[in-house]
This record gives C-alpha cells, sequence and structure tokens, in this order.
C-alpha cells in the first residue's frame, strides 16, 4: 500500500487485478483476516473494499460463507428468436458448446406432446452446456425429430449452432417459437454442468421451434444460471378506451 490513494481504493484495486488471472469466477476469496494480514490494513478497510467490488458486481457475498468472484452477467433481448450463439455474439462475446451426449429414445410425454409426435415416437436428444466467455451459462436439453435429428447428429455441435445447421444446411427455416420461463432451482444434475451448488437459483425456459407451416421442429428445456443473465423485452401498450385510463 503505497499510492497515494485510500486504503480501502489500494485494496480493491489490488483484488481487482487479480480477478482472471489467480481468481476466477466461482472461486472463493482470502478471508477478511487473511486480507488484513496480506495488505498490512484494517478490518473496517478491506470490508469497504469488498463492498466497493460488490457494488461493481466483481465478487458476490454469501451470509456465513465468504466473498467470491463474481460469473460475468450477460443480457438476453426476448424480441425476436435467436440462439445462443448469435445473443452472445451480439455482445462480442465468444461462445462455444460442450457436448454432453447425442443419442436416440423414445420421445418422453412433453417431448412429444410439444412436437406433435405419437407417444414414444424416437427423437434425438441433444445434451449440451453452453459456454460463454470461458463460464458455464446454460445447460440445455434439445430434441428433434428423427430424420432431421439424424442429420444434425453428424454435425460439429460443439462449434455449430443447431438453428444455424437447420437453416443453412438442412433446409428448416425457423419462423416463430413459444416460450415458458420460470425461476427454479438447480437440481443435482443442472448444478453439476452448471458448476454451481445445488440448490441454486436458475431460468428453466422450455422453447419450442417451429418451421414452415408452424410445424415443430426443435423442443428444448434451457437452464440458465440465475447469476449470469439478465432477460430484458419491451412490450407496447394495448389500447385501451379512454374510461381505462
Amino acid at each position: 500500500m503505497t499510492s497515494n490513494q485510500p486504503l480501502y481504493a489500494q485494496v480493491e484495486a489490488a483484488l481487482a487485478a487479480r480477478l482472471g488471472v489467480d481468481l476466477h469466477p466461482g472461486d472463493r476469496l482470502p478471508t477478511e483476516d487473511e486480507l488484513i494480514a496480506e495488505y498490512g490494513v484494517s478490518r473496517i478497510t478491506v470490508r469497504r473494499a469488498l463492498q466497493n467490488l460488490v457494488a461493481r458486481e466483481l465478487v458476490v457475498t454469501r451470509r456465513g460463507v465468504g466473498s467470491f468472484v463474481a460469473t460475468p452477467r450477460f443480457t438476453q433481448p426476448l424480441t425476436a428468436l435467436t440462439g445462443f450463439v448469435e445473443d452472445m455474439d451480439a455482445q462480442g462475446v465468444n461462445s462455444r458448446a460442450r457436448v454432453l451426449s447425442v443419442e436416440e429414445i423414445g420421445a418422453p410425454a412433453a417431448v412429444s406432446e410439444a412436437l406433435r409426435l405419437p407417444p414414444g415416437e424416437a427423437v434425438v436428444a441433444i445434451e449440451r452446456v453452453r459456454v460463454a466467455a470461458g463460464h458455464p451459462v446454460s445447460y440445455d436439453r434439445t430434441y428433434l425429430p428423427q430424420d432431421v435429428g439424424r442429420l444434425v447428429a453428424q454435425d460439429d455441435l460443439e462449434n455449430e449452432p443447431i438453428f444455424a445447421l437447420l437453416e443453412n444446411r438442412h433446409d428448416t427455416p425457423l419462423v416463430e417459437a413459444s416460450y415458458a420461463l420460470t425461476a427454479e432451482t438447480a437440481d443435482a444434475t443442472v448444478a453439476e454442468a452448471l458448476q454451481i451448488p445445488t440448490g441454486s437459483a436458475i431460468f428453466r425456459i422450455e422453447r419450442t421451434s417451429f418451421t414452415t407451416g408452424r410445424i415443430p421442429v426443435d423442443y428444448e428445456i434451457l437452464h440458465y444460471r440465475g447469476d449470469a443473465i439478465t432477460f430484458t423485452t419491451r412490450l407496447p401498450r394495448h389500447d385501451v378506451s379512454d374510461g381505462d385510463r
């Protein structure tokens, strides 16, 4: 601590400089006592430095547990049908997929209903973790009808988005989608995939995408980290009579 800045600002700057170097998203910061010893400052100085990092959304605190490096937060507008890669590209963020499994299964009831298939009919199920800026953001289960699903299953799913494959390679334009978004907590499977504690807050989205003729062609269950995504939209006010204003 040698500059003319207040001590708390120096500790704040020193900790901020370590983020992404030896401290990464999800890592626990040193304890207050450890920081006091490391920087030779008072507890109130350390606490103010941490409070400022929390205010900058660089650090999060968990009562009784400690302070942790925050996961980068991304914004996804819900104004048009877009895929994960398109959303990240719009923000200048590098993204990729980590494929966990690709298999043919008998369609569960919810899947057959969404894709308008007979119960138990074969579908291709794809399980992926979507990664942005090097961090897991979404855990996805995608279900495709068998004919187009078999084609997509042969593609490079690590690097090529399914939406782009459907539209550009497999002659399946996407024209609209239905969304259902709920707030939930992560079960053990989702928590492991997203590298978060079981019970953490997540957004669960069911999305059915339709091709020409409003034929359902892609049904997904998406699980977004609650600490990594902000969904935004803009809603017009419906026409109302003067008496309702």
